[in-house]
Order: structure tokens, then sequence, then C-alpha cells
């Protein structure tokens, strides 16, 4: 299947910033606050999670993983304090329907898997208002390498990598997941020999399968186009193979790590799990689903949910990797 690596740009529809005079637009419409406020009128008690402070967590704010001359693409990495061992690390993408969000909404879950014995980074990655698919991509599996290349600096177990992804950031993820090791989506060059291929996968109510009707037949007013049609630069209709290139479901096989998938009562955010589980079962992979009754989308940003997605988190990793 042809990858197209040809990098095109957009312009968003809403919420463009510059950032740190760097020259590069910014959709800031998915934000925790807003988010908070709409979520709240229909779920009163809820609380947005906001960062810890654990003694034995240390972090490195803003490293640069890559850059595009004075473009920088940033991770925040936490880490257990105690050096006599290595951990496993995970790789937090954050949502925002591949155009808004940022990597400080996964902070919190980031600091909270660390105090628990994890190398965490919280990644950057371009979205669709600055570079279309598969820039994303791309962006993410040079994070996958900078990690393991740089797995010593902060204690981790470079043979021992989850991809963790919440909405648009778990598509991503399940992309990582499955295409690790094969031909397809380069990361840009870091030199050396690391793999781009994980060994475990967190899906947060992200979708895996493009084609359903939930995400490719909402393009029907050219003024209000889908958080999809933004990324890949096309309708389902104009251009179906990009579509189809980006569901993980088309490449789940024998190879395809250990999966969790945390999911909201919404079914449209659902789409292509049923299908990449019977692969998985079909090939003896191990794999849980948990939904989480009566919660809206972004569940993971929020008390009560929060502390019910971190322990499923944390006891699923410790079963895949040290168990």
């Amino acid at each position: 299947m042809k990858i197209l690596l040809h990098l095109l740009f957009i312009v968003p529809v809403v919420g463009l910033s510059q950032i740190s005079g760097e020259d590069f637009p910014r959709d800031t419409s998915f934000n925790v606050h807003d988010t908070y406020l709409k979520e709240r009128k229909y779920y009163p008690f809820i609380e947005p999670v906001k960062a810890f402070q654990f003694p034995g967590v240390q972090e490195k704010r803003d490293v640069a993983y890559y850059s595009f001359g004075k473009r920088k693409l940033h991770a925040d990495v936490f880490y257990p304090s105690d050096k006599s061992e290595t951990y496993p690390g995970i790789i937090l993408i954050h949502g925002g329907g591949w155009a808004s969000g940022d990597k400080s909404h996964l902070v919190p879950l980031a600091q909270k898997l660390a105090e628990h014995g994890y190398v965490t980074a919280c990644v950057e990655y371009r979205l669709s208002p600055e570079a279309l698919y598969p820039a994303a991509v791309i962006d993410l599996k040079t994070a996958v390498k900078w990690l393991k290349i740089n797995a010593s600096e902060f204690g981790c177990d470079s043979s021992q990598i989850a991809v963790l992804g919440t909405s648009a950031g778990a598509t991503l993820a399940g992309l990582l997941a499955t295409t690790g090791g094969k031909n397809m989506f380069p990361s840009h060059n870091l030199g050396g020999n690391a793999s781009d291929r994980v060994q475990a996968l967190v899906n947060i109510d992200g979708v895996l399968d493009f084609t359903t009707p939930s995400e490719s037949a909402k393009d029907d007013d050219p003024a209000k186009p889908s958080s999809g049609a933004r990324w890949f630069g096309a309708t389902y209709k104009q251009k179906p193979e990009l579509w189809k290139e980006a569901s993980a479901v088309n490449y789940v096989d024998a190879e395809t790590p250990p999966s969790i998938f945390i999911n909201s009562k919404n079914a449209r955010f659902h789409a292509g799990r049923g299908d990449f589980l019977k692969v998985l079962d079909q090939h003896k992979i191990y794999n849980e689903v948990h939904t989480i009754p009566k919660t809206p989308h972004p569940f993971w940003l929020f008390y009560p949910w929060f502390d019910e997605t971190w322990p499923k988190v944390v006891d699923f990793l410790n079963y895949s990797f040290k168990s």
C-alpha cells in the first residue's frame, strides 16, 4: 500500500495562534477548560485532573526530540527517581481530532504512571493546521525511536515500550502498534538503528476504522469539514484510499502487541474495535476491553473517571511487562 509522503499545509477552521515565536499555525479549540465547562452541564460532579507532584518522580519538560530548523517537536518526560533498575517506557499521545489538543493534557496521567514504575513521555506532534496526514504518524514513529535511543538517560528499558493514546491520539497509537517493524510510515532520521516496534497498546476511546459510516459519512457540508477530512485534506468520497490507509484495523496481525481498550459510552469511538479484537483472539494475543458506563468521550481528563482509568492501565501494563 503506497504511503503518500508529501506533507501538505492547510489552514484550520478555528483558533489560530502563534506559539513562542514559532512560525506555525495552531488550533486551540480543544482544551481542558472549555471541555470542562461543556461537560459539567451534563455531569455537574466532575472536576478537571491537575498535574501532580510526586517525590519519587523526576521530570524533564519540553525536551526537543526532533527539529525542522527552528521548528522543534517536544516531549515532557517523567521517570522514577530510583535508578537501581530500569523501567518500561510509555509514549502518551493526546487527542483533539488530529487538529487541536496539547501534550499537557496527558501530563497528570503520565505522572501517575511514572509513580507506578514507568518512564512516560507526553509527546508533541504536528496537527492538521500545520501538516496533513501522514505527518503525525511519522513524527510519533520518531518519538518512539527517540525514547529508545535515549533510554539510559531516564532509566528506561528500551525493549519494553508501550504506546498510549486518547481519542485521535489512540487512533495514532493504533497505527504505531500495528505497523511497527513494517516498511511503511518511515520515521524522521535520528541515526542509529532503533526500531519503531512497540510492545503494548493502550487505546482510550480511539477509532480504528475510518471507513465506517460514523466517520466516513460525516462530510455532507463542504463548509464544515469533519476532523478526518481536515486531517487527510480530502473527504472519504474524494480520497477513500487515504481513509483506508490510516485505519489500524487493516494492519492488525500476529505481530500486533497485547492491547487494552478503555472506552466511553459512545459507540462511535469504538469503530473497528470488534474486527481488531477478532484478529487478536485468532492469534491468541492478550487483550482487555473496559467500558466505563455513563461517561462522555473525554472522560480521562476528569475525576471521578480518571481514578477508574489509570489503575486499569497500570494493571494491564504490569501484566504485560512485569508478570
